[in-house]
């Protein structure tokens, strides 16, 4: 029985638009993720599951330890729910969560900020100050190549922090951690290009492997001048889903975050470094054929964020050979599918899809169908079931 077929079987009780995680794949992804972290404990990244339950099993598999959360809100719920260790993975500037924070003393133990620029250690200093608590803060490193100097220079990876240099890492960290209630507590790289790329390319492959051999002297740089200022750092993060091996390998590093290859989206095909089992899709049920060689289901416009491009459309997977046609694309409220030569799509049939991000398709659906086997296992409320959403 192929996986479509198996997804058919478990869920043709339950109404479309649906969210399904296949286990068996979920499980298979998780070993090999700490396969290949080899030893290294590895951070959940949340905005690539969206479902508690999910992120829960996961971390009670040996080799995952924490989550990476992208909202201080959603950081404070999570302590509240009993995660002990939760990275936030980007700076905030909401005042009522941060002082919300630090009234916790719970969630103040258990979450730790990030912070790139004084505003927004000034900001987390505040809410500590009225709460008499210590919050602490990770510094985000950018971990972009650059080539060259301003304004001629080539920046290859994504436009985060600021803090490039080992020079410019320790400056941060002294005129951070004089704030009276703050503690640096680590560093963070995000290697966007080498962990969020497909590495089909060899193009790309060269990127990486210029990106890795200057992180592996930089890290070690920044680690040594931030920890003169404040000490040994008891946090160093770096890598994602792309990049675990080579990040859990590289001196300085304690610990690796990954999530998307746990879902394993669209995106994800064209790696070669680890070997993609789709775990996460919807299903959507056809609705009517307008024409031979046609079929159109209803919903489906799930588009993934980042560049406006065919590949942030979600992917027919089951039955094979379906494609979104070009001028609709994925729609609204119905999305209308080629149907290949021998096909036989009718009004009633289901067609799954894969999104082409992770996490994100969780937040149009309120409950997700864990399924193993021919079996639905359970049905359990995403973020947004829980009346939860994030940004």
């Amino acid at each position: 029985m192929t996986l479509g077929e198996r997804l058919d079987a478990a869920t043709g009780h339950l109404p479309a638009p649906l969210a399904v995680v296949d286990l068996d794949a979920l499980e298979a992804n998780a070993d090999d993720l700490v396969r290949r972290a080899d030893g290294m404990p590895i951070r959940v990244a949340s905005k690539s599951v969206r479902v508690r339950e999910v992120l829960e099993r996961v971390l009670a598999r040996p080799g995952f330890a924490g989550v990476m959360a992208y909202s201080v809100r959603e950081a404070v719920w999570l302590a509240r729910q009993g995660v002990d260790d939760v990275l936030v993975g980007y700076p905030s500037v909401d005042v009522g969560a941060l002082d919300e924070l630090a009234a916790d003393p719970v969630a103040a133990r258990a979450v730790t900020l990030m912070v790139d620029d004084v505003a927004q250690a000034d900001l987390a200093a505040k809410a500590a100050a009225a709460h008499g608590t210590t919050i602490r803060v990770c510094l985000d490193i950018d971990a972009s190549l650059r080539f060259g100097v301003w304004p001629l220079q080539v920046h290859l990876g994504v436009r985060r922090s600021p803090v490039h240099t080992a020079s410019e890492a320790a400056e941060l960290a002294r005129l951070v951690s004089v704030r009276d209630g703050i503690a640096v507590r680590g560093v963070m790289f995000y290697e966007a290009q080498v962990a969020g790329m497909p590495d089909a390319s060899p193009a790309v492959r060269m990127v990486k492997k210029l990106s890795i051999a200057d992180l592996a002297t930089r890290r070690r740089d920044v680690v040594d001048a931030v920890a003169s200022v404040v000490g040994p750092l008891d946090l160093v993060n770096s890598g994602g889903s792309g990049s675990v091996q080579t990040s859990a390998a590289a001196d300085a590093v304690t610990e690796v975050t990954a999530g998307s290859g746990l879902f394993v989206p669209g995106l994800f095909d064209e790696y070669r470094s680890f070997r993609p089992r789709p775990a996460a899709f919807f299903g959507l049920d056809v609705v009517r054929i307008p024409a031979p060689g046609y079929a159109t289901a209803f919903g489906g416009g799930y588009i993934a964020s980042g560049p406006p491009t065919a590949s942030r459309q979600p992917r027919p997977t089951f039955p094979a050979g379906l494609r979104l046609t070009g001028r609709e694309g994925a729609g609204e409220v119905q999305t209308p599918l080629r149907v290949p030569a021998g096909g036989d799509l009718r009004i009633g049939d289901r067609v799954w899809f894969r999104h082409a991000k992770s996490g994100e398709v969780m937040e149009r659906f309120t409950t997700v169908h864990l399924v193993r086997g021919e079996a639905v296992e359970a049905s359990v409320p995403t973020y947004r079931g829980e009346g939860l959403s994030f940004g």
